[in-house]
């Protein structure tokens, strides 16, 4: 590469650890991409997990007794659903919910940070999912004067609720062949929902979860019958996720607190402080090593672990990361990822350099060569931090997805930044000095 292109890439590696420095700066600024036109608006912190920041562990045994075997995990799946809107209702910051079933148990677990009053969010979760039927008010009351504008404001309860419709599920249109959901009501569905259908043709019918409307569908013509289908250009996913949000309330799963504990915020602290402690020492020992070992190369090492730090840390961020122990093992983890990439770049270089190649020589080729094992030995990282994350759970789960971010970018840290640190710094005068590359001087006498 020339001297232009490589200086042109250092400009690049300083203005990106300036903006990663802001970012991870603790009082830097919040990232709102609104004016611009993008909808997105981050208020840039650590996002700290319930092991880190103190919460409430809740697990809820679902009662599935009165729900068909064959439609026990959609049951679950669909208590889950309506228990995430309501955990996010709560204003909980990255909470977690999640179902599990071993053997004949259905569960689902809540994990609620910085949330200390378990009682009042018991109260919420607890409750059966109540799935609703809207239609059209004739004498809708106007909203007052800078109140924000309620989607249900036109529209008003019917008689019709979850308890009337009997499925729910996933169709295709036998003439356009795109998704839809199929509705069939009982025998008392039928009539109300014929009723509400006749007064309502041309019009919308809100279905309203938890006075959330889910789907708000226009009546074609009056449906007597007791089967209806909602279309109107679903994905495939988008019409599964409606049919999870209709069975919610049409499949009544009770609910039974069965395990509760809360980790106080002291602990979390104290992890923290412990994690940060061993991961700060794990560092300093690591650079110590290289700059030892591999002397000028290692300082340059060591310089771009810096760099892939702040990189890995506005990540956190900017994404954001929800940052648990787990999480902190893999970002650990992933520096020693990164060192070992340096690692096998350098052993490349001076194999060259004993060989007899001059330095810019040996660094282009040092490089080439150490590439193919960088890449394999990343992707069978991300390959196993893929199954971790498609199998895992919970803090699994974290530690999956901080581990596959710090392989990508250690790569970028060592076949980027590292190379742009050492082709400029073989350039210099320092750097024609081939004991500064890591070589003996019986090694030196050889190569020259």
């Amino acid at each position: 590469m020339n001297l232009k292109r490589t200086k042109l890439m250092l400009l690049g590696i300083i203005l990106l650890t300036i903006v990663c420095a802001i970012i991870v700066w603790p009082k830097g600024p919040n990232l709102n991409l609104k004016p611009v036109g993008i909808d997105y608006h981050e208020q840039l912190k650590i996002h700290e997990g319930l092991d880190l920041e103190g919460g409430s562990h809740l697990v809820y045994e679902a009662d599935v007794s009165k729900v068909p075997s064959k439609e026990r995990t959609n049951a679950l799946d669909s208590a889950k659903e309506v228990i995430d809107r309501r955990v996010n209702g709560l204003g909980v910051s990255e909470p977690l919910v999640q179902s599990n079933q071993t053997g004949g148990t259905y569960r689902i677990i809540v994990e609620l940070p910085g949330i200390t009053d378990v009682s009042q969010a018991n109260d919420v979760i607890g409750q059966t999912a109540k799935l609703e039927f809207w239609e059209p008010n004739p004498t809708p009351t106007p909203p007052a004067e800078g109140a924000t504008p309620n989607p249900l404001s036109e529209f008003k309860p019917t008689n019709l609720s979850g308890a009337d419709l009997k499925t729910a599920a996933v169709g295709f249109n036998q003439q356009t062949g795109e998704p839809e959901v199929n509705l069939t009501f009982n025998a008392e569905g039928t009539k109300k929902f014929g009723e509400i259908t006749t007064r309502s043709v041309g019009k919308q019918v809100p279905i309203v979860l938890d006075g959330v409307p889910v789907s708000s569908p226009t009546i074609q013509e009056a449906i007597t019958g007791g089967n209806a289908q909602i279309t109107g250009g679903f994905s495939a996913d988008e019409a599964k996720q409606l049919v999870v949000q209709l069975k919610a309330g049409a499949l009544p799963v009770p609910l039974k607190l069965a395990e509760q504990r809360t980790i106080g915020p002291t602990l979390g602290k104290d992890s923290v402080q412990k994690s940060l402690a061993a991961g700060l020492i794990g560092l300093i020992l690591v650079a110590g090593f290289m700059i030892f070992y591999y002397r000028l190369p290692g300082v340059l090492a060591v310089g771009a672990l810096l760099v892939y730090t702040l990189i890995m840390v506005a990540l956190f961020k900017l994404i954001p990361v929800t940052l648990t122990l787990a999480g902190i093992a893999g970002f650990i983890l992933s520096i020693g990822i990164a060192v070992d990439a340096n690692i096998l770049i350098f052993e490349r270089m001076k194999e060259e350099l004993r060989s007899g190649r001059p330095i810019n020589s040996a660094v282009e080729v040092g490089f080439s060569r150490a590439f193919t094992s960088i890449r394999d030995s990343n992707v069978a990282s991300l390959l196993m931090s893929l199954v971790l994350y498609t199998f895992g759970s919970g803090t699994i789960r974290g530690f999956a997805v901080v581990l596959a971010l710090g392989v990508a970018v250690s790569f970028f840290s060592a076949i980027t930044v590292t190379r742009t640190f050492v082709r400029l710094t073989a350039r210099t005068r320092l750097g024609k000095h081939l004991t500064w590359w890591g070589l003996r001087k019986d090694e030196v006498s050889d190569a020259a």
